[in-house]
């Protein structure tokens, strides 16, 4: 299997994880998966309902994925004018943002960062060169020449 492959195996076992899933069987049913999830949002939405909240992401990469997730489950993201790009703004229930989206937002961005790490590394050494180690720590500084 090769790494993107498994890396879209475990996005899959995460959203099943988190969509509540109980058997593989279950798992393949992605789409009552979704459904559930949204139930779940609008059963929240009852006895919680939505404010707006703030959030900030990390980088372009894991901004992408915040979007689709929260698109995904049907919310509308939007951004103030001035407001930065790794910015997103929602009006969702608190409660879901914490038992739901923010949890499976940080699995899925910790997977997709470990396979985009795995992948820059792997072009590094194959293309410019094998040795990816970090610079060694030196005792003093040398005196630097001035220009």
């Amino acid at each position: 299997m090769s790494t993107e492959s498994q890396l879209r195996d475990k996005l899959r076992k995460i959203e099943a994880l988190f969509a509540g899933a109980g058997t593989p069987g279950e798992k393949l049913a992605a789409e009552a998966a979704l459904l559930r999830m949204r139930a779940r949002l609008a059963d929240v939405e009852r006895s919680d309902p939505p404010i707006e909240m703030k959030f900030s992401v990390a980088d372009t990469w894991s901004v992408q994925l915040f979007l689709a997730l929260v698109r995904r489950y049907g919310l509308r993201p939007y951004r103030y004018p001035r407001q930065r790009r790794n910015t997103v703004m929602l009006r969702v229930p608190k409660g879901f943002v914490d038992q739901v989206l923010w949890p499976e937002f940080t699995e899925l961005d910790t997977a997709l960062r470990a396979y985009l790490h795995e992948v820059t590394l792997r072009v590094i050494r194959e293309e410019i060169h094998a040795d990816t180690s970090d610079a060694p720590e030196v005792s003093a500084p040398a005196a630097l020449p001035r220009r």
